[in-house]
């Protein structure tokens, strides 16, 4: 392909991708849904072919998840995570239990069941990792609107959000080691286990170098350059040396400097290209690899059945989980409700998935429905659950009044 074709593209790709996300602003929702939405317009699936999906786009695509996955990481709250504790863990862990068991037992519903260690076993699993991790940037703004973030329940939202991320990770990782039916489960494990051992060890080293240099050169430009080579670096041993995917080697670089004096600086650096350049990329390119052509009834009934369990199952999971810890019922209700939100890294996990030859591009039709609709409904039945206890609240405060 010629270079003019290329720019052609990317002129397209960035006119197209940040209208229609502002205009999925204005309607409420994500903007990462507008710039999926950019991509089915202008891509192969409407028949526009304005912009075919190329190996240069899927490189800068892969560029882009790359550095959301470590921006993910920077912004990574390892205090609060300490802070939060025991509980917040366990509805976090339960919290991606259930929908991974739910996702798997879908596609098994629907596709019939196989042996494990198959191919169509390992098909199901991915399923239901795609439903674990949790996107709560929508219900924090929903609940700071409200003014309850600085709640028992916002702070266990949140918490709990934080650690599920990582339980993700954890748990794609180890799908994705496992994605070879031929695989040595030992050695698989054991190379998963080694990364994650060297990570804490390397990790704390590293974290101490650049926090002594950050503290000589604060908020210089070497700063973010440092941090970016540091990312690829750990993306690139991950995939190449241990067979662990690259997103979990730029999220655990991140993650490493959450703590550093220019953690925001650098995440703000990155956000910037990421915002501009290579994240638009991504998700249009999503939008390009979505092929309608091959959907059927049965993928129709499974996109259905997929939002519903996605939804339900972590309501049922981060509620019951929450129950353990002396909730209310309204209170379980909250939590549950606050973690059903699903946006960018359950993308990035069906588009590895794609990328592995694991799924094929019809199940982004599913992954996209799931973040439509629970970007709109998880504010909506917040609101309701809140303004229905700030009810009682004020009846019951009217009352204590009357009475004195």
């Amino acid at each position: 392909m010629e270079t003019y074709k290329v720019l052609k593209d990317l002129a397209l790709i960035f006119i197209f991708a940040k209208a229609a996300g502002l205009l999925a602003r204005k309607c409420r929702a994500p903007m990462v849904v507008g710039e999926i939405i950019a991509g089915l317009v202008i891509g192969p699936c409407l028949g526009l072919n304005l912009v075919q999906p190329t190996e240069f786009i899927s490189q800068m695509a892969e560029i882009g998840v790359i550095l959301i996955m470590f921006s993910a990481g920077l912004e990574t709250n390892l205090q609060e995570m300490k802070k939060s504790g025991f509980a917040a863990f366990l509805i976090a862990c339960v919290g991606a239990l259930v929908p991974l068991v739910g996702g798997s037992l879908l596609y098994m519903c629907v596709y019939g069941f196989s042996e494990f260690g198959t191919d169509e076993f390992f098909k199901a699993v991915f399923i239901g990792c795609i439903m674990t991790a949790t996107s709560v940037g929508i219900t924090v703004e929903v609940l700071k609107e409200m003014g309850k973030l600085s709640s028992r329940v916002g702070q266990t939202i949140l918490s709990a959000a934080i650690i599920d991320d990582v339980i993700g990770i954890i748990v794609i990782t180890f799908v994705l080691g496992f994605k070879d039916p031929n695989s040595n489960t030992i050695l698989v494990t054991g190379k998963i286990f080694l990364f994650l051992v060297l990570s804490v060890v390397l990790g704390f080293i590293i974290y101490k170098l650049f926090k002594l240099y950050d503290d000589r050169h604060t908020h210089t430009r070497r700063i973010p350059i440092i941090a970016i080579t540091l990312c690829f670096l750990m993306a690139y041993i991950a995939e190449k040396y241990f067979g662990i995917a690259d997103i979990t080697g730029a999220y655990i670089a991140g993650i490493i400097l959450c703590n550093v004096r220019d953690a925001e600086y650098i995440d703000r650096r990155v956000s910037i290209n990421g915002y501009m350049f290579f994240a638009p990329v991504f998700f249009v390119s999503i939008g390009l690899k979505t092929d309608f052509s091959s959907i059927d009834s049965s993928m129709i009934v499974f996109s259905i059945g997929f939002v519903i369990v996605a939804m339900l199952s972590k309501v049922i999971g981060c509620g019951l989980a929450s129950k353990c810890f002396r909730y209310s019922w309204i209170d379980c209700l909250k939590i549950g409700a606050g973690m059903m939100t699903r946006g960018e890294v359950a993308l990035i996990i069906t588009n590895k998935g794609l990328g592995l030859g694991i799924i094929d591009s019809s199940y982004f039709t599913a992954v996209i429905l799931l973040i439509i609709v629970s970007s709109i409904v998880t504010p909506i039945v917040l609101k309701l659950l809140f303004g229905k206890t700030d009810g009682k609240d004020e009846r019951a405060a009217l009352q204590t009044a009357a009475k004195s």
